[in-house]
């Protein structure tokens, strides 16, 4: 099973609220965090790490924040996994490549390989832009009250 951890889920709801902003427009950390729903402690490590993978561009201060560090149709999931991810396919044909008795004409090791090409260029076709243009609007929950207020 394909599954992106907790840090990579993040970091992808993080690229999404700055690619639905638009090109240039700066966000805090604070923002994105609570519009995301980020927990807190892991937004600073992953704001730093996506600066360090040149996803985004930050600003110190006090209207400091961060953008896009290119267009949201020029980053794809591929890139951000890829990014976040130690590995994306872990099977055991490639711990077993010396102890199996296929060896290197292992069905099932080929049939893991084409999977993990085709993956890899399906993540790539989805870019940011176009998750921005996909998403709707948030569910905004009220607290109780507010309309007597």
């Amino acid at each position: 099973m394909f599954r992106v951890n907790r840090q990579t889920d993040y970091a992808i709801r993080m690229l999404l609220s700055l690619a639905k902003r638009g090109a240039g427009m700066r966000a805090s950390t604070t923002e994105i965090q609570k519009e995301m729903v980020i927990p807190p402690s892991l937004a600073q490590r992953i704001v730093a790490d996506l600066a360090r993978g040149a996803f985004i561009l930050t600003y110190p201060g006090r209207d400091g924040g961060m953008t896009l560090a290119r267009p949201a149709n020029e980053i794809n999931l591929r890139q951000l996994v890829e990014h976040f991810e130690e590995k994306m396919f872990d099977t055991n044909c490639e711990q077993m490549e010396k102890t199996c008795p296929f060896e290197m004409d292992c069905p099932i090791c080929v049939q893991w390989k084409e999977l993990q090409v085709k993956m890899l260029s399906e993540l790539e076709q989805v870019n940011f832009e176009d998750l921005a243009k996909a998403t709707r609007a948030p569910k905004v929950i009220l607290p109780l009250g507010w309309l007597s207020q």
